[in-house]
């Protein structure tokens, strides 16, 4: 009896939401609404780095094991949708932890969320043979849950990579739909979470207005900053489309970028997507923002499936701007001439920080006492060169896709061959090899001390550190997290993840080899 009524209820939504389309009004004001939330985008992407930024400190300040394990599974899953390689620094340093303490369900717990997020960074095949290494039948039972819904998640991120192959496409998402309905049978019937998964279970199964009853009831009862609302609404959307409702298509399609942007997920699906509709209706100027923003979030997310997906609308981009090149032609001078004007005031900021380095250095003998205050300060002025580079690097980019657009040819050759950075990051090394060596004078000694005798690091004559000592050096000022360094030496952060392990390779001690790095003593 109960099933019977719950099947007239989902029949009654469905043909009222039937009978109330949305609409031309709606659309006007909810892309509206979109156009004010991109411009507040910044706020809510500073608020969940503070949320992370908090998580880092308690990391830090936390020794018990198994706390800090739960502590790095919150900073993971925060990363999640943010920053796909710290989120997937903190699921293997979580793995590599519990398995460690002997904690196999908490490792296998990592283990699944850490597959979830690595095709998102073009680890697709590590991540199916990572995930399908799992026995099914050996999985506790408590992890049921977790298992089912990852192998849901990671084999519809398979389908969406694969959607230019239609067959390929529909077998992952069969897949997904197997483990889906597995899902099902470990979640609370009638929680947010089974409803949202059912409705889409519907959908799979060709029962489209089923699926849509299911997934409107659902909308109207989760927060509109969630991730659980931006995927209901997406769904929502693909109904649309696949019944022909345009503007629900739109409509839904907004709500759930306006999830996303409201709750910081960089990795943003409906953006982009909406942005290939609004060109294919004409509408230039919201197509240029929308495939903009999708772009920009994806690269600062590194979701390179993202980044991949949202290069197929680059082309989509430069028609739009050659539409409107002879508009636009004075202002793309005058950025250009801002972004010169920027680029020298940074030139010359590099160059007073070079000289106030230099000075520091006389400065050595007041500086006893004080290791604390000086570790302090050249954090913050590593900090900020790193704002300076990545800044330059930003308007090469900027600058590089200017002149793809036949703009200024000699200034294309100068960004696209990388020549300034390296003289600049050339620049950066020296001046802070020098500064760091007056502070920590014996450091090369101190490391070396820590190796074994065959692998001791000597240094050719000239040269005060190479690139394993600055990456030591930057983790002894307390920059510990593989992207910062990433950063400020403009290497990859596999590349840097490789520097780090070989260099632990190479210790006596390897499992103490970084925290007796930050046991060396500065000048005292």
């Amino acid at each position: 009896m109960k099933r019977i009524m719950m099947f007239f209820a989902v029949a009654l939504c469905a043909v009222l939401a039937m009978a109330l389309p949305v609409s031309d009004g709606q659309v006007r004001d909810v892309l509206s609404r979109l156009d004010k939330e991109l411009f507040a985008g910044d706020k809510y992407i500073k608020a969940r780095q503070s949320r992370i930024d908090s998580l880092g400190v308690l990391m830090r300040a936390t020794t018990d094991g198994v706390s800090r394990l739960a502590v790095s599974k919150a900073l993971a899953d925060e990363y999640v949708g943010f920053n796909a390689d710290s989120a997937l620094h903190y699921y293997d340093w979580g793995y590599d932890s519990a398995i460690a303490l002997g904690l196999d369900s908490v490792a296998l717990s990592f283990r699944l969320q850490r597959a979830t997020v690595l095709p998102l960074v073009g680890f697709v095949m590590e991540a199916i043979a990572d995930y399908r290494k799992v026995d099914e039948s050996q999985i506790p039972q408590g992890l049921k849950e977790p298992y089912y819904d990852a192998g849901r998640q990671l084999y519809s991120y398979l389908s969406s990579f694969y959607e230019r192959y239609p067959e390929t496409s529909a077998e992952w998402a069969e897949r997904s739909h197997q483990s889906q309905v597995k899902l099902l049978e470990f979640l609370e019937d009638g929680s947010a979470k089974y409803s949202l998964n059912r409705g889409e279970a519907y959908l799979a199964e060709g029962e489209p207005l089923t699926a849509r009853a299911v997934l409107l009831e659902l909308l109207a009862q989760v927060s509109e900053n969630s991730n659980m609302y931006a995927r209901v609404s997406h769904k929502l959307s693909q109904i649309a489309k696949e019944t022909g409702e345009t503007n629900e298509y739109v409509y839904y399609l907004a709500l759930s970028a306006i999830a996303d942007i409201k709750s910081a997920t960089l990795e943003i699906m409906s953006l982009q997507e909406l942005g290939g509709y609004m060109f294919e209706c004409g509408d230039i100027e919201h197509a240029h923002s929308y495939l903009s923003v999708a772009l920009d979030y994806a690269v600062r997310c590194n979701a390179m499936m993202r980044m991949a997906q949202s290069s197929q609308a680059m082309p989509l981009i430069q028609n739009a701007h050659e539409m409107e090149l002879q508009q636009q032609q004075n202002i793309v001078y005058v950025f250009i001439a801002v972004m010169v004007v920027l680029l020298i005031g940074l030139v010359v900021a590099l160059l007073l920080l070079r000289h106030e380095m230099k000075r520091m250095s006389v400065l050595q003998d007041n500086l006893r006492g004080a290791n604390q205050t000086k570790d302090v300060y050249i954090a913050q002025f590593l900090s900020l060169c790193s704002i300076y580079m990545d800044k330059l690097n930003q308007f090469s980019k900027i600058v590089n896709r200017k002149i793809a657009a036949g703009k200024v040819d000699d200034l294309f050759r100068m960004t696209k061959s990388g020549k300034f950075v390296e003289e600049q990051s050339r620049e950066f090394y020296d001046v802070f090899d020098n500064a760091f060596l007056h502070i920590y004078p014996t450091f090369v000694e101190d490391v070396n001390a820590l190796l074994r005798s065959e692998e001791q690091i000597v240094l050719p004559e000239g040269e005060l550190l190479n690139t394993d000592l600055r990456i030591l050096a930057f983790m002894r000022l307390g920059i510990e997290e593989s992207t910062r360094i990433a950063q400020v030496l403009n290497y990859s952060v596999n590349t840097i993840y490789t520097y780090r392990n070989k260099l632990k390779n190479k210790a006596i001690n390897r499992d103490s080899f970084e925290t007796d790095i930050m046991k060396i003593e500065s000048i005292s």
